[in-house]
């Protein structure tokens, strides 16, 4: 990291060295399109932590996107969890934000959880409802690395394709909202010797260098043992495999979308399904349970058995929480309440 820090307006100068080093061709081509199409008045925020990732984020953003600077935001989110060096990221990034004439919004966490009590999880759900508060289209700093911890996290956890081809470099969300990702081609190796070449500083998380996160320990532990034994250019592997992945799900997406399956009342259809992989049929049933939140709790197992039930055509009846049940008849899964033996079925006519 550099030992200097440009003053003032140096902050233009340094953004344009930095952009010479990582031109725009080097950034998601996808989101690049997206970006030079939208609308032109549309006001972009970046999350600004201070840290390499979203510093070389913002310096991008304004040296390539020239025109769209005087609508620009930075977003800085203080979780409040680091106190004196928190408070000093807030600072680096004033002085940053000024130097480039970009408007700074800051927020500090005020009603979430503290020190050892925060989860990787509320941190950045913190975050994400201050930055969606702001503004529509937000940029944030992922790289090549978080596609292969992000890997890593979700098989885990037994994620389908949907959650493995995560993080997105355009991932369109409810309300309008799209969060950008420009920095996935790039590797954070890259990203430092750029910031190094041009001079400029940036700050550290200290509790990167500890265990204390899932996040942390694959990247302190795992990954560098996986890219060893791989002996090969392991995170442009995982970068690709992310980006089948997000092509197999939005092509089962688009299939489950053509079949029509959810009515109006929030039934779900299963003469349609009939012959279809258990893929689709997964589709559907997490599609028809997401409708039925926040009340519906159901395991992984309870899922599978349900799923089952469906694709055999089963008549059943699978309790999905303490509220209320879902109901397998006559081709068509309903959720009934508590208390309610007697379940309504109207046919489609379509």
């Amino acid at each position: 990291m550099s030992s200097s820090t440009p003053a003032g307006k140096q902050w233009q100068a340094a953004a344009e060295r930095f952009a010479a080093l990582i031109p725009l061709a080097r950034l998601d081509p996808a989101v690049v399109t997206w970006a030079n199409q939208a609308f032109p008045r549309a006001r972009w925020g970046v999350g600004f932590s201070g840290g390499a990732d979203s510093l070389a984020l913002l310096l991008l953003v304004w040296a390539h996107w020239p025109k769209r600077r005087a609508t620009l935001r930075a977003l800085h989110f203080d979780h409040r969890l680091r106190g004196a060096e928190s408070r000093a990221d807030a600072r680096f990034c004033q002085r940053v934000a000024k130097g480039l004439e970009v408007l700074l919004v800051t927020e500090n966490w005020t009603d979430g959880p503290t020190g050892s009590t925060a989860s990787e999880a509320d941190a950045r759900n913190g975050r994400l409802k201050f930055f969606h508060q702001q503004v529509r289209i937000v940029w944030l700093g992922h790289q090549q690395d978080d596609i292969a911890e992000t890997l890593f996290m979700r098989l885990a956890r037994g994620s389908g394709a949907g959650g493995l081809s995560a993080p997105r470099p355009v991932q369109s969300l409810a309300g309008g909202r799209t969060h950008l990702r420009p920095l996935l081609t790039l590797k954070k190796t890259e990203l430092v010797a750029a910031l190094n070449a041009a001079g400029i500083p940036w700050r550290e998380d200290s509790t990167n260098a500890g265990d204390a996160f899932f996040r942390n320990r694959i990247r302190r532990h795992v990954i560098p043992a996986w890219t060893e034994a791989a002996q090969r250019d392991a995170l442009a592997g995982a970068a690709r495999s992310r980006m089948l992945l997000e092509e197999d799900d939005a092509a089962l997406e688009t299939w489950v979308d053509s079949l029509s399956l959810l009515d109006s009342r929030g039934g779900l259809a299963l003469q349609p399904l009939r012959g279809k992989p258990r893929a689709v049929a997964r589709r559907a049933l997490h599609r028809w349970l997401l409708v039925q939140r926040p009340t519906v709790q159901i395991s992984s197992q309870a899922v599978e058995t349900l799923l089952t039930a469906i694709i055999a055509g089963k008549t059943t009846r699978h309790s999905i929480g303490r509220e209320g049940f879902a109901v397998l008849r006559d081709d068509y899964l309903r959720y009934a309440k508590n208390g309610n033996k007697r379940v309504t079925f109207h046919r489609r006519t379509n």
